[in-house]
């Protein structure tokens, strides 16, 4: 048993029912590993959990990715050991000093690359691999709208993408997060304020793009399917707005045998070996320099709640660490 201390929801609501308690974490039993935390992620889903959008039983420790060290583990554990640097994207309860789950969910953090740049590309830059390679392969010369490009994610996407040799154009809230990822490589960069499909036909010829990738949900799922060319793709990915509201098939249909998806990451990494192919996917990347970290910001374990508030008021931009 090690003493821990770890973010608890009692209650659905707003950042103020984040409340950072002391808790015990039991010793490793067969198959699993011990973590003392380094680095935590922070992720628009937490924010789904802490207000009951998906549903959780009560009470619940938010957060899904971290990084940090093997303290201890358990019998039939292969290929870990004490003292080892590991990350992962699926162990629930990751607003913690300390977690332990099967080892099968971590992954080995490559010598080089830093406990906070691992935590912060374990979920955001295996769902920007999942976004580019598993839905539909991303190829040369394809024409990508990307949401919230300035975000965790997107700024994964937009880095990556460019790197595929794709034509990028990004969708922000602010003129400082355009700048951030023109500096990333998107070939236009538009404000969501504008008239996005006007603007999109405007930068194709009329054509429109061949796939847009949504995490921002309600708001721009509309502007969306409206910015594609016939037979494009549709990703939504995530509810930073919102739900998006039911679509009727015949409205893809009407609009040029649209195709669209709402994804998962969790279905994708599934399996060890799914889970490893993700990470030396990402890992590889990194090393060549076709995506980074992009840590944006940093709070303390014990100012989550701000982080909840910076996160779902559109303040923070990249990657957001969470320091236990």
């Amino acid at each position: 048993m090690v003493q821990a201390r770890a973010v608890r929801v009692h209650e659905n609501g707003g950042p103020e029912v984040l409340k950072l308690e002391d808790v015990d974490v039991s010793a490793p039993g067969a198959g699993e590993v011990l973590i003392r935390q380094t680095a935590i992620g922070l992720n628009f889903i937490d924010t789904y959990i802490r207000t009951g959008l998906y549903p959780t039983k009560l009470p619940v420790t938010p957060g899904f990715e971290g990084a940090g060290i093997i303290e201890a583990v358990g019998e039939s554990v292969e290929g870990f050991s004490v003292g080892d640097r590991v990350a992962y994207p699926t162990i629930t309860g990751a607003y913690a000093t300390h977690v332990c789950d099967l080892a099968a969910k971590v992954v080995p953090i490559p010598d080089g690359v830093a406990d906070e740049d691992a935590a912060a590309l374990m979920m955001k830059g295996m769902t920007a691999w999942m976004l580019l390679f598993e839905i539909e392969r991303v190829m040369p010369g394809d024409t990508l709208l990307v949401w919230a490009a300035a975000g965790g994610v997107g700024s994964i996407v937009v880095r990556w993408a460019k790197a595929l040799g794709a034509n990028v154009i990004g969708v922000v809230s602010t003129e400082e997060k355009a700048a951030r990822v023109r500096e990333n490589g998107a070939d236009h960069v538009l404000l969501q304020s504008a008239d996005i499909p006007a603007e999109v036909k405007a930068l194709t010829g009329g054509k429109g793009v061949d796939i847009s990738i949504d995490g921002v949900g309600k708001d721009s799922a509309m502007a969306s399917l409206k910015s594609l060319r016939p037979r494009g793709l549709f990703i939504t990915y995530g509810n930073a707005s919102g739900p998006v509201d039911p679509i009727p098939p015949a409205l893809l249909n009407q609009r040029g045998s649209l195709m669209m998806t709402r994804p998962g990451l969790f279905h994708f990494i599934n399996t060890p070996e799914s889970l490893a192919r993700a990470a030396n996917a990402v890992f590889g990347a990194l090393k060549v320099g076709a995506i980074k970290a992009d840590i944006g910001q940093r709070y303390k374990l014990e100012d989550i709640a701000q982080a909840h508030i910076d996160l779902e008021s559109r303040k923070t931009v990249g990657s957001t660490i969470i320091q236990p």
